[in-house]
Parts: structure tokens; C-alpha cells; sequence
């Protein structure tokens, strides 16, 4: 009799289960939804649940969720859960994985035409990069990544990359053999050794310890990831010289894209333009917070002049040369745009 009854408590709980996920994926921001989604696509993060680009990837999802009365519902997972974004950016040719938010450094390893907007010391601000990226410009380089099998829908924002290291850093001898940890890019390690730096490639979890244990000098990266990774606990002296402007893109692969309908399509590149907003707003706010963070912890803080930021532009010639030869022309266009 107990063994009855336990079954059929049991019952009742996956019973209910069942219907608690069911009316999830029918309700939606108060708002019923007759079936149940046609499309369930996933998105891919490397960041935390609470990171900028995370928290825009989950604006665009309910977005895309409200505007197509519930037909297109979109699972993000962050973390890195689906992998690096390299194996990200391999599974969205074949569509594997729907959505993703990447660093413009690595999908110019699939498309090297897109190199020229990550050029060191391009723009001269902030203004000017979003001047560029918000352009015709942008848009054109967003149509890029078709020819690898991905669409460009918007740009997100990811601050400016900078020096910070052991020993101060305020002119460029001072950078002369430092060894530097730099992402797994080649066109970085090329811009540290035209410094005079030394370059290492080294997995950004392992960070900390390299500069701990004194296998590094130092790193560059934004203040978020600075702060965030605790890089200031280990690397006292934050040499504000701006080097980098990686903006990142919210992409959809192509064999995904290619079976949405023309509204659908313009609804995924409205919420995805509405949620760039949305992330540049809360990466605006997050920079503040972890700078504030940092400095609070006792770092020193160094500006570059005007004109020492000129001469580090100067030794970028030859990465010019080498990652641009062919596009030397659209790199002064940006430069003056």
C-alpha cells in the first residue's frame, strides 16, 4: 500500500514539473503564448552571467522571445559552456551553435579582412570608434563574415585594452624586454614585440599565477577583465595607453539565418541593434565600477601624454604593413574618419 501511494506522490511531482517548464516556455513577460516555440537556438557567451555582454545577450533573447510572440526562443549559455570562442565560431558554420557574442580577434581568424579594425592605436577614442562602427563603415563590415558562413548583426562594446604590469610603464623604453602575457593572437604579439616588449601567449585562467609566479611582467587588457580576475592584486601599475579597441560582434550563423523568414530576420537584427545599446550602457557602467575597485586597492594609475602615444603609434608601422598591406588605404580612412 505505501509503495502505491509513494508512486503515485511521485507521479503527481513529475506531473506538475512537467507542467511548471510548460507554462514557462508559454508565458512570457506576462504575456500568453499559444504554442510553444518553433525555433529553440542557442547562444554562446565565454563571460560570466553578470558581464556586459551576457547580460546584452539576455536583453536580445527576451527581445527576440516577445517580438515573435514566443515562435523563437533563444538559450544563452555563458561560461564558455559550448566551448572557446574559436569553437564557437567553427560550430556556427555548420549551425551547430545559433548565436554568439565574439571578440573581433578571433573572427579575424576566419576572416582577415577585419583585422584593419583592430589595428593598435586606431581610433583616438572612444567617439571615433563608435563613429566609425555606427557608419556605413560598420555596416559594411558587418556583411564581412557571410563569406564565412556567419552573419553580422551588431557591435558590442569592450572598453580599450591597456598595459599593466610589475614596474611602472610610462614611456617606450620603459616596455623595452618586459615580458608581456598577450592573448593567443598573433597580430598582439607582433604589437608588443614592435614595443620592445617580449610576448607570451598565455591562457587568460592562468594569468594571475604567470605574473605571481614571475614568469610575466605583465598583461594588457580592459579594466572589467582587470579587475574581474583580480589582475590588480599582482599588477600594481595600470598604464592607461588605450593600444587596443577591440569592439565584438553579435553574430548568427549563416545556415541558421538562412532558414528564418524575411520578418524574422529584421526582428533579430532590431533586438540585436537594441541590445548593443543595452550592453555599451552597462560595459559603460561596469568600467566605472571596476576602475574604482582597482585604484581602491591601492594601484597606480599612469596616463600617457599625447605625444608619447604618438610615438608607440609610430613603432606599429611595420603591423600595419604586415596585417594590412592591402587595406593601408581603409586604415587611413579610419583613422581620419
Amino acid at each position: 500500500m505505501k509503495r502505491k501511494v509513494l508512486i503515485i506522490i511521485i507521479a503527481l511531482v513529475l506531473i506538475v514539473t512537467v507542467a511548471l517548464s510548460i507554462s514557462l516556455l508559454i508565458f512570457k513577460s506576462g504575456k500568453e503564448v499559444s504554442n510553444p516555440p518553433e525555433y529553440v537556438l542557442l547562444y554562446a557567451e565565454n563571460q560570466t552571467s553578470d558581464y556586459p555582454t551576457t547580460m546584452g545577450a539576455y536583453r536580445f533573447a527576451d527581445l527576440v522571445y516577445e517580438r515573435t510572440g514566443g515562435r523563437i526562443k533563444i538559450l544563452v549559455k555563458y561560461d564558455a559552456e559550448l566551448g572557446s570562442e574559436h569553437d564557437v565560431i567553427q560550430q556556427m558554420s555548420y549551425g551547430g551553435v545559433a548565436f554568439a557574442r565574439v571578440s573581433l580577434s578571433q573572427l579575424a581568424e576566419f576572416v582577415p579582412e577585419m583585422n584593419v579594425l583592430q589595428m593598435p592605436y586606431l581610433y583616438t577614442s572612444s567617439e571615433h570608434m563608435w563613429r566609425v562602427l555606427d557608419g556605413e563603415l560598420g555596416d559594411e563590415f558587418l556583411r564581412k563574415p557571410e563569406d564565412a558562413g556567419l552573419v553580422g548583426l551588431s557591435w558590442y562594446d569592450a572598453g580599450a585594452r591597456n598595459f599593466y604590469s610589475v614596474r611602472p610603464i610610462r614611456t617606450l623604453e620603459d616596455l623595452e624586454g618586459m615580458n608581456m602575457r598577450v592573448q593567443e593572437s598573433d597580430m598582439m604579439a607582433d604589437m608588443v614585440s614592435a614595443l620592445g616588449a617580449n610576448p607570451y601567449k598565455i591562457v587568460y585562467s592562468e594569468v594571475y599565477s604567470a605574473i605571481e609566479q614571475g614568469l610575466v611582467d605583465g598583461a594588457e587588457n580592459n579594466w572589467p577583465s582587470y579587475e574581474a580576475m583580480k589582475h590588480y592584486k599582482v599588477a600594481k601599475y595600470y598604464t592607461v595607453d588605450e593600444h587596443i579597441r577591440v569592439p565584438e560582434l553579435q553574430i548568427c550563423s549563416k545556415t541558421i539565418w538562412n532558414k528564418l523568414t524575411d520578418s524574422d530576420r529584421d526582428i533579430i537584427t532590431e533586438c540585436a541593434k537594441e541590445s548593443a545599446v543595452y550592453e555599451r550602457q552597462l560595459w559603460e557602467d561596469r568600467e566605472k565600477i571596476s576602475r574604482e575597485v582597482a585604484k581602491s586597492s591601492g594601484i597606480t594609475v599612469i596616463e600617457i601624454s599625447a605625444s608619447e602615444k604618438a610615438r608607440f603609434r609610430e613603432a606599429m608601422s611595420g603591423v600595419y604593413t604586415k596585417y594590412c598591406g592591402d587595406q593601408m588605404d581603409m586604415l587611413q580612412k579610419i583613422m581620419n574618419y
